[in-house]
């Protein structure tokens, strides 16, 4: 399984929806994608984006059994995107605060940690 991250937004602060980068970043594709995300991306719809996001479970009913199969479906897809964010933050600099103020600082440290990431999986790789 590859865990490479294949893109990086500039960072938010930790307080900063998911959903609310997505939008002001304008993500979109230029060739068709499936984009398998969670539940705090409802009504996210880029470009070129086959989405699939997990069925919540309605007040006063269960879900059905093929809807919990679709859910574990997309967790089974998620867990990948979250171990592969989880590799870059071995790296403390990444997950701790940051009080340095210089500029950029903050997505330098984050672009070398994936950078770095994806290089130790290249380098397993061969």
């Amino acid at each position: 399984m590859i865990k490479k991250i294949l893109y990086l937004s500039p960072t938010y602060e930790g307080r900063i929806h998911d959903k609310t980068i997505c939008d002001e970043e304008q993500i979109g594709f230029d060739l068709p994608v499936g984009l398998w995300v969670d539940l705090g991306f409802v009504r996210l719809n880029p470009n070129n984006a086959d989405v699939k996001i997990p069925i919540k479970k309605p007040k006063k009913r269960e879900l059905l059994a093929e809807e919990k199969a679709f859910n574990r479906q997309v967790s089974s897809k998620r867990v990948k995107v979250e171990h592969a964010i989880g590799q870059c933050k071995i790296f403390r600099i990444v997950k701790d605060e940051v009080r340095a103020f210089k500029d950029d600082f903050r997505d330098t440290c984050m672009l070398l940690a994936c950078a770095l990431n994806n290089f130790k999986i290249d380098s397993i790789k061969t």
